[in-house]
């Protein structure tokens, strides 16, 4: 075969495929020669990577193309809801798409809509297999040396990136996490690509927090991530009454800012239970459960752990999303109670209610005052306010910024019971919410993720500072929390 054979349908391929990302994107792309070659690195990267499977040109050339035009897509809705591009670690999470596909706005595979598409998709693949020519050099030994050698040759230009003569060529194309401007010049495929090689060739070392002197004298701590919270009053819905008892009863309040706008309850997770910002992360930031897998020695957990405390994760969903059953142990959760655990409870329409989530707090903490030394630390996660806004989520109520409001009305019962059963034990309490709800009208902001609400309580202490408003990072009250299970770290107030 003449090198027109692979030449020109990869020529094709490259083509199309910068085509259709200047068309999607909302940004124009970079035209300097070096830019454009690593753009075109990636997507001869992916053709290559299609080619493996199939010793077909044309139809590699047309994998690449509509991967490209996969990826445009979901990239423009992602820029959308959440205000970013799509990067590497979203593949991660492709295998929790099938799993539960109503969080992210999908059908089921075996809804029509969806099955149909992919078994057509499945029978083009198959007639084109029969009907183009492959492309393998004649003969059996050289054609068994090719379909060996190509898998092996793309696997040893991935490990290259990795070593140290790999790292110090990356470096100074992606120097650090800068998404937009990166995917603006070398494309989503080199931009995904680069980050991945630049995150598994970090540094994972991280800080360990030095001990405060003595130890806590809280008998209770109990941080609750509120899915999606912010006070509605906000958004123009009606007040709140416990945001009138946050500001006259917590010990400090105020807004929060968050990685990540409308999504990624991991990001701001992690920056509370372990106090580390974004920055700090590396090209680790974008997914840090999946970068560090729960291996933080400034975890919460952990810290109380050491102190004396129990620590007990509660969160009525499954084990499995964001594979938070292993993270969390690994975090220093003794204890999981988790969607299984609140079996035959009510759900509000897809969700377990946040008051149910309140209850069962409560609960663990009145079953940690019968164990010795009757020290507990939990930390929740609740789900009601969880997207998606939809019609039929709830009966007689379409519209989504009602249904937010609707929702958003339980957490604040839910925080009202937490604080009126904490109230008599010298307790800390702390509520926050991950990340602006993901309704359409509420479009990120240019400045970057719209800033949730905090509050935190310390019951049992008389003579206190009156209520202040102190606006935090969440990395920030990650710090500030510390405090509750080994004092003298950061303080409060940040």
């Amino acid at each position: 075969m003449s090198l027109a054979t692979y030449f020109v349908p990869l020529a094709v391929a490259l083509t199309g495929a910068f085509a259709i990302e200047a068309a999607a994107s909302p940004q124009r792309p970079s035209l300097r020669p070096g830019d454009l070659a690593i753009r075109a690195a990636g997507y001869a990267l992916i053709t290559l990577f299609w080619f493996q499977f199939s010793w077909r040109p044309w139809l590699a050339a047309s994998s690449c193309l509509l991967t490209l035009a996969i990826l445009s897509v979901v990239d423009r809705l992602k820029r959308r809801v959440i205000g970013e591009p799509v990067v590497f670690s979203d593949l991660a999470l492709l295998a929790q798409v099938p799993r539960h596909p109503q969080l992210y706005y999908t059908l089921p595979l075996t809804d029509l809509r969806i099955a149909g598409p992919l078994l057509l998709a499945i029978a083009t693949v198959v007639a084109w297999y029969v009907l183009e020519p492959t492309a393998l050099p004649s003969g059996t030994g050289a054609s068994l040396l090719a379909i060996l050698g190509l898998p092996v040759a793309l696997a040893a230009l991935a490990l290259a990136g990795l070593t140290p003569l790999g790292q110090r060529a990356l470096r100074p194309i992606f120097p650090h996490p800068d998404l937009a401007r990166d995917v603006a010049r070398y494309g989503l495929v080199a931009t995904m690509m680069g980050y991945a090689l630049r995150r598994l060739g970090e540094d994972d070392a991280r800080p360990v927090p030095a001990r405060g002197e003595g130890s806590s004298d809280d008998e209770v701590v109990v941080v609750v991530q509120l899915e999606s919270f912010l006070d509605p009053a906000r958004l123009g819905g009606p007040d709140l009454p416990v945001m009138a008892r946050i500001r006259a009863q917590a010990a400090q309040y105020g807004r929060l800012a968050v990685p990540a706008h409308g999504a990624y309850t991991m990001r701001s997770e992690h920056a509370v239970l372990t106090g580390l910002d974004p920055e700090s992360l590396g090209f680790g930031r974008y997914d840090p459960y999946l970068a560090r897998k729960g291996e933080e020695p400034t975890s919460l957990a952990r810290l109380a752990r050491a102190a004396g405390f129990e620590t007990v994760f509660v969160h009525p969903f499954h084990r499995d999303f964001f594979d938070r059953a292993r993270v969390f142990q690994r975090l220093g959760f003794e204890r999981l109670v988790m969607e299984e655990d609140f079996a035959g409870t009510p759900r509000i329409g897809p969700y377990i209610g946040d008051v149910a989530v309140a209850d069962r707090i409560l609960a663990e903490v009145a079953k940690g005052r019968g164990s010795t030394g009757g020290r507990t630390f939990v930390f929740s996660v609740t789900m009601e306010n969880h997207g998606p806004w939809k019609p039929g989520r709830l009966t007689g109520i379409d519209e989504p910024l009602a249904q937010y409001l609707h929702h958003v009305a339980h957490t604040g019962q839910a925080i009202e019971r937490l604080i009126d059963g904490l109230a008599g034990r010298r307790a800390t309490l702390c509520v926050f919410g991950d990340h602006a709800p993901s309704l359409p009208d509420l479009r990120p902001p240019e400045s970057g993720p719209m800033a949730t609400d905090y509050a935190l309580f310390r019951f049992g202490r008389d003579g206190g500072p009156p209520p202040a408003r102190i606006d935090l990072t969440a990395a920030q009250l990650g710090c500030v929390l510390r405090d509750a299970v080994t004092p003298k770290r950061c303080g409060f107030g940040g």
